[in-house]
């Protein structure tokens, strides 16, 4: 039997959000002395390697337990799970929550095999991440992509409208389901109550990517939370910016028009049979600090995030977004966007500064700046110490003119791209090496993912442009990571065999019509 399968959207009479069933079954099982003659082979840490046990610490492996024989017993007939589950969806005002081992991918690729079958077309935001391709390579579906509005300077996402929603509606009335990605990964968060509205009128549901929002339901100050907009689905990681192990998230679920028993079967599909009790525990309490605590944690973590954004801002050569700049009310205020072409580098620099330098460790870099985040774990002395390794390189760097680099990563990755076959069509189709360089005009046949953020620059099926092997060249010359490639150093890339920009498909797709602004 599948543990991670034993969920159902039951709302117990009395919801005690000081409880962590998950936590409480570990405790009980080290209180009972068991002996074990079960995985994990380890057993309670003494068959560990001893530097790993010194590293980690005993207590680690001696909570590492299974979920059946452990929390509950080996035919996982144990109510823990269940109860924290509940607990979980009462607490992001959802109607069903499913605990998910694998980071927001696993959410994504359970929800996409539960609701849509091969030949299904669906509206899908450009910037979705690497999993949301992947499950429309293993679901068959035919994309639809929409890209989001790009700022006309900063060259950032500012999200999907309504307007752009309702337009592919009409002209795709056949579409079986809405997929997009709020917030984007630089903290811009789409008009979710304003999609979910026209979406419904068409009786068509909404899925959202909500990896980097698990905050958002706990603060008034943040973006309305995709549960709380009326959203049909929304898988969100709770290990990104809350206090979780990682790969913790959350698929969270409204019934009516997604059969909640369908998507329970495909997050077993999706997960492992061997759940991480570790895992599982950390996602339970970090429900149980939101529901008690969240709004007091996240304003303090919010006033830290100002007063470092405030203080960044007037460095000579930083520049760090907000809702001004971007002309945006939806914004992640704990997420700080810094730009540093200013300084005469690129973010690739300045990470590498950052780390061997002032011991400062960002998020991610691309070549115009850094992403760091703020969170209910950060201090006034860990936004002091950021500040201060920033004020250290404007002072050195700075000298009076910017570069004005334009090659945002989240830009590119966006921007409108002619779909010449499906996903799966061309991930499976016969395929060949050709130089990067004289790629334009053909059909890739692979993911090629500039990691992080994860959104894929160029997808199966899709017709390289000049501008996107521009920009893949120059960020491989500076050192972007890139993900998906055959060949990492992207001096080649595979391309659709014997087929040049508009072949056939056997499911002819459609792209948005609407530009980039």
């Amino acid at each position: 039997m599948d543990p991670m399968a034993r969920v159902d959207c039951t709302q117990g009479s009395r919801v005690d959000h000081q409880r962590a069933p998950l936590l409480e079954g570990i405790v009980a099982y080290q209180q009972q002395g068991i002996v074990p003659f079960s995985t994990p082979g380890h057993k309670l840490g003494v068959g560990v390697d001893p530097r790993l046990r010194q590293t980690f610490g005993a207590d680690v492996f001696s909570s590492d337990i299974p979920l059946g024989g452990g929390i509950g017993d080996t035919h996982f007939s144990g109510e823990a799970l269940r109860q924290a589950e509940t607990l979980a969806a009462d607490a992001w005002g959802a109607d069903c929550s499913f605990f998910l081992l694998n980071g927001s991918t696993a959410g994504n690729h359970a929800f996409l095999l539960a609701t849509v079958r091969p030949g299904d077309k669906v509206i899908v935001s450009r910037d979705l991440h690497k999993s949301l391709l992947v499950a429309l390579i293993l679901t068959g579906a035919v994309p639809v992509y929409l890209a989001p509005r790009l700022h006309p300077d900063l060259n950032v996402g500012l999200g999907v409208t309504t307007g752009d929603v309702a337009q592919l509606l009409t002209q795709h009335p056949d579409a079986r389901l809405i997929v997009l990605v709020s917030p984007s990964y630089c903290g811009v968060a789409s008009d979710l109550n304003g999609i979910v509205r026209v979406a419904h009128e068409r009786g068509v549901p909404v899925y959202v990517d909500e990896a980097w929002g698990p905050h958002f339901h706990f603060h008034p100050a943040l973006p309305a939370s995709a549960m709380a907009s009326g959203v049909d689905g929304a898988v969100t990681s709770t290990h990104k910016v809350l206090g979780s192990l990682t790969q913790a998230a959350i698929l969270n679920v409204h019934e009516g028009l997604i059969d909640a028993a369908r998507v329970r079967t495909a997050v077993g599909m999706a997960q492992t049979t061997s759940p991480s009790v570790l895992v599982l525990a950390s996602i339970d309490t970090t429900r149980r600090q939101m529901a008690l605590d969240g709004e007091a944690l996240l304003e303090r973590t919010i006033a830290l995030a100002e007063n470092a954004r405030d203080r960044l801002q007037q460095l000579p050569g930083i520049g760090v977004l907000d809702r001004a700049q971007l002309g945006v009310d939806a914004f992640d205020l704990t997420k700080l966007v810094i730009d540093v072409d200013g300084l005469g580098i690129t973010g690739f620099d300045a990470e590498a500064a950052l780390r061997n330098r002032f011991g400062v460790g960002p998020e991610m870099s691309d070549l115009v700046g850094v992403i760091c985040l703020i969170t209910v774990g950060d201090t006034q002395s860990s936004v002091d110490r950021l500040v201060a390794a920033f004020a250290t390189l404007s002072a050195e760097l700075f000298r009076g003119s910017a570069r004005h680099a334009t090659l945002r990563s989240s830009g590119q990755a966006v921007a409108p791209a002619t779909l010449a076959m499906t996903p799966r069509d061309a991930f499976f189709a016969a395929s060949r090496p050709v130089p990067l360089a004289a790629a334009s005009g053909q059909i890739s046949a692979e993911l090629v993912i500039p990691y992080p953020p994860g959104i894929p620059v160029l997808a199966p099926g899709e017709v390289i442009t000049d501008d996107k092997i521009a920009y893949l060249r120059a960020g491989a010359a500076h050192g972007m990571y890139l993900s998906g490639p055959e060949d990492p150093s992207l001096a080649t890339i595979r391309v659709v065999d014997g087929v040049t920009k508009s072949p056939t498909s056997r499911h002819p797709v459609t792209t948005s019509p609407r530009e980039a602004i």
